[in-house]
């Protein structure tokens, strides 16, 4: 058994399979632990098919479970990266009936605004059937809602859209986020409270799987910290795709900005001088840094604000974007590389090797890069004895 140290969050992708859904595992895991599970809506977004328009943002049916307590165990979501399962059955299948929209409380609720997306999710219930959807807000801006074919649509008095209600597709019931609450203690074993239902329903892991990492994000707000984070994920990329057997289905990763690691290796200013050596260091602890010196504070705060400049984006083989503000809604690092697994123990394995890399970037002295990049294999096997040095 592996064990972690920290506080980690874990996003574990799965399927279930046909005729079971996410809904199915949150209220056998909320029975197994003695609590309870509730609907509620999720927020994602998606690609538009709409010209000139990028994505839409979407609620869709999702569970939330705690224990005994009240306190959280994981959430129970869907994935909109989650699809080629479903494809390939139906391609099996080719004239397969959509959905009957009548009676059915599986669908979603679209909108082109995230802000009026929020008043929808704030003023609807998640349980109320699709006959009803809407109806709530509908009476909250003094409209009704517009039954046109499947699609229920809502708009404010002057004509604009607000929001629309569709069916589910087929199938979207079924993939299956499990978003644990943070672990502190005994990852293997609440992760295992959570897979085994899983497997014992059939549960499978999907093409594009992934198990995403949230690490706490506060002792990697220095200079020096977060400069060896960048150069650990963008010298060493390909070896950690070999090492964590990174699955090359899985969509939304993307290397980090060749600027950034550009900055964190060139810039001169961003340069660390062994702690207590400035000349105006100060006297007290800088925040967040975890030592002394304001000189530290103003060389983090320095490279924050150039490293945001670089466009770091959420969809990359470690999520860098929290650290990249004062006040994140999620002040984690979300590593997102990890390959799919059903298996606790395979994933706290695989968790313990990042904990360990992540632990070497917190060193003052920067972190190494590969002695022939050109080679991922023995680039990965070198990566290994730092985890492990």
């Amino acid at each position: 058994m592996t064990t972690l140290r920290g506080r980690i969050g874990f996003e574990i992708e799965l399927i279930a399979p046909p005729g079971v859904d996410r809904g199915v595992l949150a209220r056998r895991v909320a029975i197994a632990s003695g609590g309870a599970a509730r609907r509620v809506f999720h927020t994602d977004s998606e690609p538009s098919l709409v010209p000139g328009m990028g994505h839409f943002w979407h609620l869709t049916p999702a569970w939330e479970v705690t224990d005994a307590l009240g306190a959280p165990v994981a959430s129970f979501v869907d994935d909109v990266t989650i699809a080629e399962d479903l494809r390939r059955e139906q391609a099996t299948a080719p004239g397969t009936a959509a959905r009957d929209p009548r009676g059915t409380d599986l669908y979603r609720v679209l909108s082109d605004d995230p802000r009026l997306l929020r008043l929808v999710a704030r003023h609807s219930h998640p349980e109320a059937p699709f006959a009803r959807s809407l109806d709530e807000v509908a009476r909250l801006v003094g409209t009704t809602v517009e039954t046109v074919g499947a699609v229920r649509r809502l708009r404010d008095g002057a004509g604009a859209s607000i929001a629309m209600a569709a069916p589910l597709a087929l199938g979207r019931e079924r993939p299956c986020e499990i978003v644990t609450a943070p672990l502190t203690t005994d990852h293997e074993t609440a992760l295992e409270a959570l897979l085994r239902p899983a497997r014992e329903l059939g549960f499978t892991v999907p093409v594009e799987s992934a198990v995403h990492l949230h690490v706490d994000g506060a002792p990697f707000r220095s200079a020096h910290a977060f400069s060896n984070l960048v150069r650990l994920f963008g010298h060493w990329r390909e070896a950690l795709h070999v090492l964590l057997e990174t699955n090359p289905a899985c969509t939304r990763l993307a290397p980090l900005p060749p600027a950034l690691l550009a900055l964190v290796e060139t810039d001169p200013l961003l340069e660390l001088t062994p702690s207590g050596s400035d000349s105006d260091s100060g006297s007290g602890p800088g925040p967040g840094t975890g030592r002394g010196g304001d000189a530290h504070d103003r060389r983090w705060h320095r490279l924050q604000q150039a490293a945001a400049g670089t466009g770091p984006v959420k969809y990359a083989d470690v999520n860098l974007t929290a650290l990249l503000t004062d006040a994140p809604v999620r002040d984690t690092v979300e590593v997102r590389i990890l390959p799919g697994s059903l298996d606790a123990s395979t994933i706290t394995e695989r968790a313990g090797l990042v904990e360990r890399l992540l632990d070497r970037c917190l060193e003052e002295a920067p972190f190494p890069s590969p002695t022939d990049a050109g080679d991922p294999a023995r680039t990965a096997i070198e990566l290994r004895r730092l985890a492990d040095a």
